[in-house]
C-alpha cells in the first residue's frame, strides 16, 4: 500500500488536479464535497476557472535566459513566491495535521499562512508551529466581545495582519453539503453518523485518523463567555448574526492596531470604501464560489478593483487558481499576490503537510517556468502588456 506522503511525491503527481484526485480517493464523499463544492448551481465556481482560460499570454522571445525571480513583498513582508495560503475552515476535518501542518508548509516555502477563525486548533498553537509569518482571518461570530478576545490573542501570539471577511452575511447555500447531510456528520452524536457508515468504512485511512484525532471537536478560537469554545455544528447559525458593516472596520482597526485586509471585495466601489475606512489591503474574492452564486469570477473584476484602489492599498485576489500560470495572469491584471484555498486543501486532504508542500512546489515550478517562457525576469516586472484579455473576460 502506498503511503499518502509517497503518493504526492510520485512523478505522476504533476499538477493540482492530481492532488484533487488523490484527495477524492482518501476522503469520504461528504468531506470531499465540503472541500470541492460551491454554492447553489456552482455557476461562479466554474466561472472562476473559465476566466483564467479566457486570458492568453503575449510572450517576449529572444531575451536570453530570464531568471524567473518569484520574490515579492506583501504588507512589507518579504515572500519567496507571490502565493499566500487562504483561510480554510476546519482543515482538521480533512487531515489531523490540519492548520498547523499547512502553516508549517507555508513557512517552509517562504509564504504566509492565513488562519481561519474556524480553525480546529488554537491560534497560539498554529502560530508556534508555523515558522513563518501568519495573518488571522476574523468572523464576528459570537459578537464584538468574543471577537475582541480573539483579536487580542492573535496580537499577542504574533500574527502580523488581520483579515476581515465581508461576504458572509449568512452562509451560502451549499447544495452538495445539504444533500450529503454534512450537518448530521458534524453532530456529536454517534447515532447521527449511522447513515454515513458505508462511505466512512470505505475510507479506512481517513476514518482511523479521524477517530484517533478525537472526532468532531470545537472551535477553540471562538470562546463564548460562560459556555467555552463554540461547537462546530453551531457555526452556520452563528454566522447569521455576524454580518459586518463598514462602520465596524473603524472599530476593528482601532482594536487590532495593525494592518487590516478586507476580503470579499467584488466592485470598485467597495474597494474604494475599504480604503477610505483604512484598509491596508483588499482581497478580490467571491469566497471560491461558496457564497452568492452568479457573481462574476474574481479575475474578471480584478482590473476594476485595482483601478479603484489606485495604489493606495495592496490588491490580492483568490478564486479558481489551480496553476502557476493562473497566478501570473492575476498579477498581470493588477494583483500584488494571490491566495489559494482549494489548491492546497486538496494536498492537505491527500497527504497532510507533505501534500500542502507538494501543492506549493507545483505552483512554484509552474510560475518559474511561465515567467521564463514569457521572457520576464521577475514577478515584479509583470504588467498587462504580457496578457491579452478578450472583452467578454474584462
Amino acid at each position: 500500500m502506498i503511503r499518502p506522503a509517497h503518493a504526492v511525491a510520485s512523478p505522476r503527481v504533476v499538477n493540482i488536479e492530481d492532488l484533487r484526485r488523490l484527495a477524492r480517493r482518501r476522503l469520504p464523499k461528504v468531506v470531499f464535497d465540503y472541500v470541492d463544492g460551491g454554492a447553489e448551481g456552482e455557476i461562479t465556481l466554474r466561472e472562476n476557472r473559465r476566466a483564467f482560460d479566457a486570458v492568453s499570454f503575449r510572450p517576449r522571445h529572444a531575451v536570453g535566459s530570464p531568471e524567473g525571480d518569484l520574490r515579492t513583498t506583501v504588507l512589507d513582508t518579504e515572500l519567496a513566491l507571490p502565493v499566500l495560503l487562504a483561510p480554510v475552515g476546519y482543515s482538521r476535518l480533512m487531515h489531523p495535521v490540519g492548520e498547523p501542518g499547512a502553516a508549517r508548509a507555508a513557512g517552509a516555502a517562504g509564504s504566509v499562512y492565513i488562519l481561519s477563525t474556524m480553525s480546529g486548533y488554537k491560534l497560539e498553537d498554529v502560530k508556534t508551529s508555523s515558522g513563518g509569518p501568519m495573518w488571522y482571518q476574523l468572523y464576528l461570530v459570537g459578537g464584538r466581545g468574543v471577537a475582541e478576545a480573539a483579536i487580542e490573542r492573535a496580537r499577542v501570539a504574533g500574527f502580523s495582519a488581520l483579515v476581515v471577511t465581508v461576504d458572509t452575511a449568512v452562509a451560502g447555500m451549499r447544495e452538495r453539503d445539504l444533500r450529503n447531510g454534512m450537518t448530521e456528520l458534524l453532530r456529536d452524536n454517534l447515532l447521527a453518523k449511522i447513515p454515513f457508515l458505508p462511505q466512512l468504512l470505505s475510507r479506512p485511512g481517513w476514518l482511523t485518523a479521524f477517530l484517533l484525532d478525537g472526532g468532531i471537536s470545537t472551535l477553540p478560537n471562538i470562546v463564548i463567555p460562560g459556555h467555552g469554545p463554540m461547537p462546530l455544528i453551531d457555526v452556520t447559525t452563528a454566522l447569521a448574526g455576524a454580518a459586518l458593516a463598514w462602520e465596524d472596520l473603524r472599530w476593528l482597526r482601532d482594536t487590532w492596531r495593525g494592518p487590516v485586509v478586507v476580503k470579499g471585495v467584488l466592485t470598485g466601489d467597495d474597494a474604494r470604501r475599504a480604503v477610505d475606512e483604512g484598509a491596508a489591503g483588499v482581497v478580490v474574492s467571491n469566497h471560491g464560489g461558496r457564497q452568492l452564486d452568479g457573481v462574476p469570477a474574481s479575475l474578471r473584476v480584478l482590473p476594476e478593483v485595482a483601478t479603484a484602489v489606485n495604489g493606495q492599498a495592496e490588491v490580492l485576489m483568490d478564486g479558481g487558481i489551480r496553476r502557476g500560470s493562473d497566478v501570473i495572469k492575476a498579477i498581470c491584471l493588477g494583483a500584488r499576490a494571490v491566495l489559494v484555498g482549494r489548491a492546497y486543501a486538496y494536498g492537505l486532504a491527500a497527504a497532510g503537510e507533505a501534500g500542502v508542500a507538494r501543492a506549493l512546489e507545483i505552483l512554484r515550478a509552474d510560475m518559474e517556468r511561465t515567467l521564463k517562457l514569457l521572457g520576464c525576469a521577475s514577478i515584479t516586472r509583470l504588467d498587462r502588456s504580457f496578457v491579452d484579455v478578450p472583452a467578454v473576460a474584462q
